[in-house]
């Protein structure tokens, strides 16, 4: 009779998380993990087929409660910003190893589904990825920045999170012409 199993992979990707958020990528080790779930790192194996592979679990568990946050929003271009900086600040670590190559694309694309929804309702269509990548772009710099500590000019931080967006939106609701860019995105 074989022996039971002693951990599962989401007790290892949950061991994961907590490690990355108390010490950074350089902790998240399979050793560091072993030691967490209580079975020696050769076990971990049986679950990841080495570190890498740990770091892609651990960034597509972050990836798919990035996802959760963005879908309960109203969809609007406020909230999902506002729930994107609220995941960076509660877990920086999780949101720097989502920027990483670690990120599986596929999980990575679920999360821009909210985006692109946003971008359709602005400019249509066409021209929804660009509007999506305006967004995450603007949104992803702020927010690298933010939990770097590199706004050191003082001021109000929310106040200039708050002020970008709406300014994207107004770059997005203005069409060259200054009318609506969804009109021009339909246009002929």
């Amino acid at each position: 009779m074989p022996a039971p199993e002693k951990t599962s992979l989401g007790a290892i990707v949950a061991a994961g998380r907590s490690i990355l958020a108390a010490g950074g990528q350089d902790r998240l080790t399979m050793r560091s993990v072993a030691d967490r779930v209580g079975v020696r790192a050769p076990s971990l194996y049986k679950h990841v087929r080495d570190r890498a592979a740990l770091l892609a679990a651990v960034a597509e568990a972050a990836v798919d409660d990035l996802t959760a946050r963005l879908e309960a929003t109203d969809g609007s271009l406020e909230a999902l910003g506002h729930a994107y900086r609220d995941f960076a600040r509660q877990r920086p670590e999780e949101f720097r190893l989502m920027q990483s190559p670690a990120a599986p694309p596929e999980a990575l694309a679920r999360a821009a589904g909210p985006v692109l929804r946003m971008g359709r309702e602005f400019v249509g269509e066409q021209d929804a990825l660009e509007a999506a990548r305006l967004v995450t772009a603007w949104a992803t710099g702020f927010l690298w920045m933010e939990i770097s500590g590199a706004f050191r000019l003082g001021g109000d931080v929310d106040r200039s999170f708050a002020y970008g967006l709406t300014q994207i939106r107004r770059a997005l609701t203005a069409g060259d012409d200054g009318g609506p860019a969804h009109s021009r995105a339909q246009a002929p």
